[in-house]
């Protein structure tokens, strides 16, 4: 995962320092991300996607009742959702309320209930979650998307839900990947464009 994101910090000063060079002098305006703009400087560029774009490429799926579950529920109930929705994780809410717990993921379910022989039938949620006050990791919607990675990164997490007072959503690390991707395609088109001359 650092390797991925070393290469796409990489990439990126690559392209701006190669838009720099051929750019110098001209006084062009170029077409990028949709924006118009005189200067290099106001890209779009990775470091101004925020965690609200990526939501908003996820659609009407990025948030619901699907998306978590309370303390008080049996955990198979929660495996059984996230079977169904496709998804490694589920926020977690307080009985009757609408305040974070926690979060639940694939791997709280194999380390503390799978290899330790436990029932998920009989054991809560709240018992073998990621506790909010232990180490609970979330972001904003205007979070960067290199800022999550670098956070799901540093912290070896595939799922960060997006908090704005109350839930928003969740990202994975595979929505992060798939932005920068995208990002860093459009940039690479872009350049090989204004190469090629297509921005005079």
């Amino acid at each position: 995962m650092q390797g991925i994101f070393g290469a796409v910090r990489s990439c990126q000063e690559t392209l701006k320092a190669a838009i720099l060079q051929h750019s110098h002098g001209r006084g062009k305006i170029f077409t990028f991300g949709g924006t118009t703009s005189s200067s290099p400087e106001q890209l779009k560029g990775l470091e101004n996607v925020t965690v609200a774009e990526v939501l908003m490429t996820k659609g009407e799926e990025k948030t619901g009742s699907w998306l978590w579950c309370r303390t008080d529920d049996a955990v198979i109930d929660a495996v059984k959702n996230m079977a169904k929705n496709n998804i490694g994780s589920l926020v977690v809410l307080k009985p009757g309320e609408e305040h974070l717990a926690g979060i639940i993921t694939e791997r709280d379910y194999t380390r503390k209930i799978v290899a330790q022989g436990r029932s998920p039938i009989y054991t809560t949620v709240g018992e073998i979650m990621t506790d909010k006050q232990d180490k609970l990791i979330t972001v904003t919607s205007d979070t960067n998307v290199l800022q999550a990675m670098q956070l799901m990164t540093e912290n070896q997490i595939r799922h960060i839900p997006v908090i704005d007072g109350k839930i928003v959503g969740m990202i994975s690390i595979v929505d992060v990947v798939r932005a920068v991707v995208h990002e860093q395609s459009g940039e690479l088109k872009r350049l090989n464009e204004f190469i090629k001359g297509d921005y005079y």
